[in-house]
């Protein structure tokens, strides 16, 4: 096994990778002060953007869940890896040739777990591809081409040929230098009794991609009658790549339109994704084997985020001139009995999910793929754009089966959609709901309502604002600028995308996201002890400054602080950090390289701090990179020699403001010096001893006044 990768091959990837085109791949990013992006969070489900960026800077820190760090930290969180495999994983992705510490280097397969599964799976693809073709694979070809699917549109998809021998891919990847255990891994092979054999056989495929474009596993269609396997589709098992719960088929080629509309369509197969895309809906992505679930909205919900109205959830279907401009996700279920439980199961999402939730049901429930092929691509965008909104689907669906012309027929239908109704978790849109099902089956409200309110109670439904507007707060007792420029958060204020309350039969310490929640949320509740001061902002604006722009302290200032400049614990406490790390940084240092040994130095429980000072927007202008990234929509290119991207000199507003507050810190430790100082004068007796004190405090007092004139100068009495 390779040893140790060498510090400065560590260097040089985290100046190649670009932090905000790898978290920009799976979280839709939107500008939020200068050089700062702001997103939802990959990593705990909210409904308001937490989640900064600081490419700049490289570093990230989500202020609801509290995780954050650098590159290697966010690949490591996402892809559920240690440090060395994310600096291998993002090697291998920016072409960085690795060297060890026992002298190997990464021209032999050494790379991560995940990495060489991921190489398997492109190769598998190029097998796949490459098969289609062959004479063997006409009944392939045969059914691509009967659903109007051209040679130049499989390319574009990704179809291929799993021939129908036993070991075609395994003989073909062995070749590849694959090991046995490598493709069981990835899924693409299994043990039999006399050796592994392939998964995928006498089968149409299509790659399975994550919004990157990384094959992550297959889908496989039947081809023929003695195949001895029945399933008509079967997918790449679970493996340490493939989810079938976390994963989109066509996310890599519709993502970018997704990000761009704020709409998804969600249909049942890859043939009809393929349909979709082919009409002009390029929105279209499918589940894998599994139905629409939590995770698979979680996706969603980061791509299509949308909170232009601030703090306000904004859901539903709105518009601006005419143009729907609100957040839209449309299924395309089959209107028979599977699709009406298709769309029951997806009652189960939240309720600001459902609120943007809506179905298309083709006539005769003819599939996108065959709607296509019958009546052409316009049928195909008019059913998606003729969807009606979830809640009315399911509810007119049940209301129809009953014939309301009779007492009895009324009564069987409120019966079977009140409890529908009561699972709508926002009580309002329950109220809109049992008042529009009431008009359509001809009965009174009241009997309505009180069958839903029954129904309520028995089905424990909790209520959930979809508007209600959600905010997140700091973690380290000062939180984020409120709107007003306040700090602090407010008492019962939760951690975004929580609620901020153990789940009975849970136990949060097994999610480190929603302990950290708790906890923050037992400290904001409480009323005991609440920061929002002059000296904690000092603290808190000159730890932020020292993190980001570390050039901009004046070094013969900084070495006359010493601890008890300093009152908020959690600063005194991050001061020892930076002396544990070496003090100032050198001008050659890395960017990286600084908040790394910085992190370092504080530990896993002042690392959350150092990352969320390093994200935190400071009352400065923005420097020349931070207008580059804003104009650019995104960070500028790592140098192109691979060097790392060194400590950026100070701009001199940013040396100013560092030195009033550096000067602000050392006036309060003169005063609280002349006060000890004053305070051991009174004690004594007249004599030379307190002579030599009064002596002390002119001479504090002198240079106090001294500093203040040198960084105030006339704004000082």
């Amino acid at each position: 096994m390779a040893g140790m990768i060498k510090k400065e091959d560590v260097e040089k990837v985290r100046a190649a990778a670009d932090l905000y085109d790898i978290v920009s791949a799976s979280v839709t990013l939107k500008a939020s002060g200068t050089g700062t992006f702001v997103g939802l969070c990959p990593f705990h489900d909210e409904k308001t953007p937490s989640f900064n960026v600081r490419p700049a800077l490289g570093v990230w820190h989500c202020f609801g869940c509290g995780l954050g760090g650098d590159v290697f930290k966010f690949v490591e969180q996402q892809e559920n890896i240690d440090f060395r495999e994310a600096v291998e994983l993002l090697a291998d992705k920016y072409h960085i040739e690795l060297h060890y510490e026992n002298g190997q280097s990464t021209d032999k397969p050494v790379g991560s777990k995940r990495a060489r599964l991921l190489e398997a799976n492109e190769e598998a693809q190029r097998f796949f591809v490459s098969q289609i073709l062959t004479k063997e694979a006409l009944p392939a070809r045969k059914l691509l081409g009967g659903r109007n699917f051209s040679q130049a549109d499989c390319e574009r998809f990704g179809c291929g040929y799993a021939p129908q021998g036993w070991d075609n891919l395994v003989r073909h990847l062995a070749g590849k230098g694959f090991t046995q255990q490598e493709m069981l891994d990835a899924g693409l092979a299994r043990q039999g009794q006399r050796g592994i054999y392939d998964y995928f056989r006498g089968r149409v495929t299509w790659p399975i991609r994550d919004s990157t474009g990384r094959t992550l596993g297959f889908g496989a269609r039947k081809l023929y009658e003695d195949d001895t396997v029945n399933a008509k589709y079967i997918n790449t098992p679970d493996t340490a790549l493939y989810r079938k719960t976390q994963v989109l088929y066509g996310i890599d080629i519709a993502k970018a339109a997704i990000v761009k509309k704020r709409q998804v369509v969600i249909v049942e197969g890859y043939t009809d994704v393929m349909a979709m895309h082919l009409a002009g809906i390029d929105t279209a992505v499918a589940t894998c084997g599994t139905a629409f679930g939590a995770e698979h909205a979680k996706i969603v919900r980061r791509l299509i985020a949308d909170d232009s109205l601030g703090a306000v959830q904004l859901v539903g279907p709105l518009k601006v001139n005419g143009q729907s401009l609100s957040s839209r996700i449309v299924f395309t279920f089959d209107g028979d009995a599977a699709g009406q439980k298709a769309a029951l199961h997806a009652f189960g999402l939240d309720a600001a999910f459902l609120s943007q939730t809506f179905v298309a049901v083709a006539d005769d429930n003819l599939d996108p793929c065959d709607l296509r092929i019958e009546r052409g691509n316009e049928a195909v965008r008019s059913l998606i754009a003729g969807a009606k909104p979830l809640y009315d689907f399911v509810i007119d669906a049940v209301v129809d089966r009953f014939d309301t012309s009779y007492a009895m027929g009324q009564l069987g239908a409120v019966k079977a959609a009140a409890p529908l109704i009561a699972q709508i978790r926002d009580r309002s849109q329950r109220d809109v709901y049992a008042r529009k099902a009431t008009r359509r089956i001809g009965i009174d409200l009241d009997i309505m309502q009180r069958e839903v309110r029954d129904a309520v109670r028995r089905l424990h439904t909790r209520d959930e604002d979809a508007y209600a507007a959600k905010r997140r707060n700091g973690s380290y007792g000062g939180g984020m600028p409120g709107e007003n420029g306040e700090f602090g958060g407010e008492p019962g204020m939760t951690g975004a995308g929580f609620a901020g309350r153990a789940t009975p039969g849970q136990n949060p310490y097994a999610n480190p996201a929603a302990r950290r929640s708790l906890e923050r949320r037992d400290a904001n509740e409480q009323t005991y002890y609440h920061v929002d001061d002059a000296v904690f902002i000092c603290e808190q604006q000159f730890m932020a400054t020292l993190i980001q722009v570390p050039r901009a302290i004046d070094p013969t200032m900084f070495a006359s602080l010493t601890l008890s400049n300093f009152m908020t614990p959690v600063f005194r406490s991050l001061f020892q950090a930076i002396a544990a790390a070496g003090g100032l940084p050198a001008a050659d240092m890395p960017q990286g390289l600084w908040l790394h040994n910085l992190a370092k130095a504080g530990g896993p429980l002042l690392e959350p701090v150092v990352n969320e000072l390093a994200v935190m927007p400071l009352p400065l202008p923005p420097n020349e990179n931070d207008l580059k990234a804003g104009d650019a929509g995104a960070p500028t290119a790592a140098p192109a020699n691979g060097a790392a991207a060194q400590l950026r000199p100070a701009t001199p507003a940013e040396q100013q403001y560092a030195a009033e507050l550096t000067a602000k810190l050392l006036d309060m430790g003169f005063m609280r010096r002349i006060g000890a100082a004053k305070r051991q004068m009174a004690a004594l007796p007249d004599g030379e001893q307190k002579i030599a004190i009064l002596g002390q405090i002119t001479q504090m007092e002198a240079a106090r006044k001294d500093l203040a004139a040198q960084i105030f100068g006339n704004n000082v009495a």
